[in-house]
């Protein structure tokens, strides 16, 4: 009973405590920032309070708790306050009757803030204030879209960019596009299968509503689903059931020539290089090996490798080896000595093998 209480009073979404409290400071310091900066701005005195209209501690919801929000986004706040602001006046002057005007302005600028791509709620309410601001709106007339509002929304949205910023987010938020590691215009190995861009176009088309969320951000959230039900399906075949065992390795201490040799004796182009322990000290490649001439190996080595434990499930090493920027992983026991190796091949084998026993499943599932 008192979880479902619980649950009731916090609601369905799981908030974490960080993200509330950077919500809280990040809209306490923006807001004030903003109030005294326009305050001082706009050559008024400091001592009669800061400059605000009322909306803009809606619009600091918007900035501080859901950044990432297009509603938050710096052309929905300046546009959509500015826009509607304006759109209030206009009508607190057109329209004699104060209930018409009041409904007029908030449906109006609506429309305009759809139309011109800068839709934010607040906004409702900034063409609300204007109509029922009273004389002190009135008197300002279409100023009122330039102080307070322009300019209290510009402070904010500038106090949201180093605030969000210091708080380890990112603001104004952009989607980092999945790049090539050879720097080509491949799309990245990842991105290359499942769902199309225009299959997620067409289901938002059929969808039929307005999304507080950009397309990109879904699609890099449906990936992360991917991947994770990907995870989810392979999670029981662990590193070590697929690792070579019969690893080529060379010594740390022999020279780059012999080590470089060794590998065009066994047609590889890299290999790991350990210790007299066995422990796993780096990777070499023939190119580096080349240049290193009678030097010995540990010069040419290349110290990142990534390692993994036998019981790893082989779900860890798929985004690290379908990024294109690793070919091989390194299985390791307690002590960091070298017992296998993971290549792109190796996991390749294995989830063909999967997707082969998938489908039987599946068809006598259906039989």
């Amino acid at each position: 009973m008192f979880s479902r209480f619980f649950r009731l009073l916090t609601g369905r979404a799981p908030i974490r405590f960080d993200d509330v409290l950077r919500a809280g400071v990040g809209s306490l310091l923006g807001v004030a920032l903003a109030g005294v900066a326009a305050r001082l701005a706009s050559g008024g005195d400091l001592a009669l309070g800061p400059l605000l209209v009322g909306p803009i501690g809606a619009s600091a919801v918007l900035l501080f708790a859901v950044p990432a929000s297009p509603l938050a986004q710096p052309r929905a706040v300046l546009g959509g306050n500015v826009v509607s602001a304006l759109v209030g006046v206009a009508c607190a002057m057109f329209v004699p009757e104060p209930v018409v005007a009041a409904a007029l302005a908030v449906a109006l600028a609506i429309v305009a803030m759809l139309l011109l791509g800068c839709l934010h709620p607040p906004g409702g309410a900034m063409a609300l204030t204007a109509v029922i601001g009273g004389q002190a709106v009135s008197e300002l007339g279409f100023g009122f879209a330039l102080v307070p509002v322009g300019l209290c929304s510009l402070l904010l949205v500038l106090a949201a960019v180093g605030l969000n910023r210091l708080m380890g987010r990112s603001y104004p938020h952009r989607v980092p596009a999945a790049v090539s590691p050879h720097a080509t215009s491949d799309p990245a190995p990842q991105a290359r299968v499942g769902y199309t861009p225009a299959d997620l176009d067409q289901a938002l088309a059929q969808y039929g509503e307005l999304l507080d969320v950009s397309r990109e951000d879904l699609d890099a959230l449906f990936r992360q689903v991917e991947l994770q039900a990907h995870k989810r399906l392979h999670s029981a075949i662990l590193c070590g059931a697929i690792m070579s065992r019969d690893v080529i390795a060379v010594d740390v201490d022999q020279s780059a020539a012999s080590a470089l040799a060794f590998l065009r004796a066994h047609d590889l182009r890299t290999a790991p290089v350990i210790d007299a322990q066995r422990r796993v000290v780096g990777m070499v490649r023939r190119a580096e090996l080349q240049a290193a001439g009678q030097r010995p190996v540990e010069v040419a080595l290349d110290p990142f490798v990534h390692k993994v434990r036998e019981r790893t499930p082989i779900e860890a090493l798929l985004p690290l080896l379908s990024s294109g920027a690793v070919h091989e992983a390194l299985v390791v026991d307690e002590n960091r000595a070298l017992v296998g190796i993971i290549t792109q091949t190796d996991l390749l084998a294995v989830l063909y093998r999967a997707h082969i026993v998938e489908a039987v499943v599946a068809e006598r599932t259906a039989a």
